[in-house]
């Protein structure tokens, strides 16, 4: 199961206390050459309530556990995903 839909299955909003939420990975730039290039190694998961559209952000390098690059990292870089 992916972390997609462990959330949207397992999600308890700490706002109204809703079950259920939708999700959205995003990708965006750091500082410094990374933002002169575009090269977006920054990655997120946003979870929002479906109820009361409460969003929590989550660094989707710390829930897959990676501390450096890796191949697919290299990969984004050179072509742009």
């Amino acid at each position: 199961m992916s972390l997609e839909q462990r959330f949207q299955e397992e999600f308890k909003c700490s706002k109204c206390g809703n079950l259920g939420a939708h999700t959205k990975k995003l990708a965006m730039t750091g500082t410094g050459l990374s933002k002169m290039f575009d090269i977006q190694m920054n990655k997120y998961l946003f979870v929002s309530c479906t109820s009361c559209g409460f969003s929590e952000v989550y660094n989707l390098r710390t829930l897959e556990g990676k501390s450096g690059m890796d191949a697919t990292d290299i990969f984004d870089v050179l072509f742009g995903g």
